[in-house]
């Protein structure tokens, strides 16, 4: 339900545009007399649409205490309320004559994207066995794409999509969030935040049963205390702490660098061409909308398939791949739409190049930014990491949102070049720097961007713990042993 939210909400304005913009005149006349002029009316458009950005920022600035505090679950689910605050409002709008409510709506579901972008993907990575925590991971970016074909399903004419229904589009919000606020409770905190934050082992345990399906859970105890004894005795680390930390400087960067090409890759680029691209291949303009569904199913079938392979084919080829297809593509759109009214059957090729974009974004880019952010980190930082990874998200969003049309109208068809010179730099970095991730540990992870950081390994098994073969009460001994005073001493390593 988390991340469905989210795509769905990024799909479902298109459907109404129309529609809300009347709402929006019809409201300004009967306030103040008079039609609103267009570029008012475009400027209010343009602030429901890229608000949404602004709440997701704030979501992922809170969510570090809000973790912190209520868990990794509970968040998820507390985090309901701002979605079921948000479908009111923004569902409420046309009755109350008020257009101000469907901008609120907007932010506040803003907010609960951004935690939900950082929470999920966290409680995900904490309880996945290693052999499948990149396949779990997926399901962020899998239910994103579902929630994104959602939005265009019932923005149809025949559902959501008319005059009198567009309030139903924003109103359907409420059904996942309430599936959620059904099941969730059922489910299990993470066994990592219960063990190495509210020290509770019988919980963890239990968690680790539920999760795992079987009675004896003591060699995941002892792998998780084993990752980061001394964490025990830290609080966690805030995100200055985490940006002056040497051990993790190129894991921070590595995130920084991949978040922001997920965003500024040019995807939302995409959806701007869509409909222009399908008129010009001389598909009607009522059929365009049931055209446009193949976009969204698209991206959910690649969606899968990444879920699917990730763990065979592993984290480095899918994004590196991913990005590097995109360069390829875009160029080819590029040619094609420049030259499209002079060969009749060029727009073919540009419908092809779209659904080709979409599905190397979903391959590798879509999802696994969100996996390797709960990865790279430790317990102790990975709240800072979400929250740091988050607001590189969310800007970028709306940074894409500002200047894309500034950058359209200067290059038209050519804009996409700038895109595909973001995933060749983005692709060139990834593959100097990103190690292979698959079916390893928090802890070889972390050694294995030791030297690239330029610390020693036996200062990053300090940061961790080396003691990976003792027993559950060996660690429990050593560790109570070697603290006094608050004051860690050297015979814990």
């Amino acid at each position: 339900g988390s991340s469905f939210l989210y795509g769905y909400n990024l799909s479902v304005v298109n459907a109404p545009a129309a529609f809300i913009k009347k709402f929006y005149n019809e409201t300004w006349e009967r306030r103040y007399g008079f039609s609103v002029d267009e570029s008012t009316l475009t400027l209010l458009w343009s602030i429901t649409v890229s608000i949404f950005a602004i709440g997701g920022l704030v979501g992922a600035i809170i969510v570090t205490p809000i973790v912190k505090f209520f868990g990794r679950k509970c968040t998820l689910l507390l985090n309901n309320v701002f979605a079921v605050t948000a479908a009111l409002l923004m569902s409420l709008s046309l009755l109350a004559g008020s257009f101000e409510m469907l901008i609120l709506g907007r932010v506040i579901m803003g907010v609960d994207a951004g935690i939900s972008l950082s929470a999920l993907p966290m409680y995900l990575s904490e309880i996945s066995p290693k052999e499948i925590r990149g396949s779990l991971g997926q399901v962020t970016a899998i239910f994103i794409c579902i929630g994104v074909f959602s939005g265009q399903v019932l923005g149809l004419p025949e559902i959501f999509g008319q005059e009198s229904r567009w309030p139903y589009l924003f109103g359907a919000i409420i059904v996942p969030s309430l599936i959620q606020v059904v099941i969730l409770p059922f489910l299990p905190e993470s066994p990592r935040y219960l063990l190495l934050e509210k020290h509770n082992t019988s919980k963890a345990e239990k968690a680790f049963q539920t999760f795992l399906g079987k009675d004896d859970v003591s060699h995941e105890v002892e792998e998780v205390l084993a990752e980061s004894q001394v964490q025990r005795n830290t609080k966690l680390v805030s995100v200055l702490q985490l940006l002056r930390t040497r051990a993790v400087r190129w894991q921070v960067i590595t995130v920084v660098i991949t978040m922001g090409c997920y965003q500024l890759c040019g995807l939302n680029a995409i959806w701007y061409y869509t409909n222009s691209i399908f008129s010009e291949a001389g598909i009607n303009h009522k059929t365009i909308p049931y055209v446009t569904l193949s976009t969204g199913a698209v991206e959910t079938v690649a969606a899968v398939f990444s879920g699917l392979v990730i763990e065979r084919l592993g984290r480095r080829p899918l994004l590196i791949g991913g990005f590097g297809l995109m360069v390829v593509f875009f160029a080819v759109l590029t040619v094609s739409l420049t030259l499209q009214k002079t060969v009749h059957w060029l727009p073919y090729l540009s419908i092809f190049c779209i659904l080709a974009i979409i599905a190397s974004f979903c391959i590798g880019p879509g999802g696994i930014p969100f996996v390797l952010t709960g990865e790279f980190f430790q317990q102790s930082q990975r709240p800072a990491a979400f929250m740091t990874a988050g607001t590189v998200n969310w800007l970028s969003n709306f940074a894409v949102g500002l200047l894309f049309p500034f950058i359209q109208g200067g290059l038209q068809t050519y804009c996409f070049l700038v895109f595909a010179a973001i995933c060749f730099a983005g692709a060139t970095y990834l593959f100097f720097v990103l190690p292979e991730t698959k079916n390893k540990t928090f802890h070889e992870i972390s050694l294995a961007f030791a030297k690239r950081n330029k610390v020693s390994l036996e200062m990053q098994e300090m940061n961790h713990c080396s003691g990976e073969r003792k027993s559950s009460a060996e660690q429990e001994s050593n560790f109570t042993s070697s603290v006094d005073n608050g004051e860690t001493k050297k015979g814990i390593v």
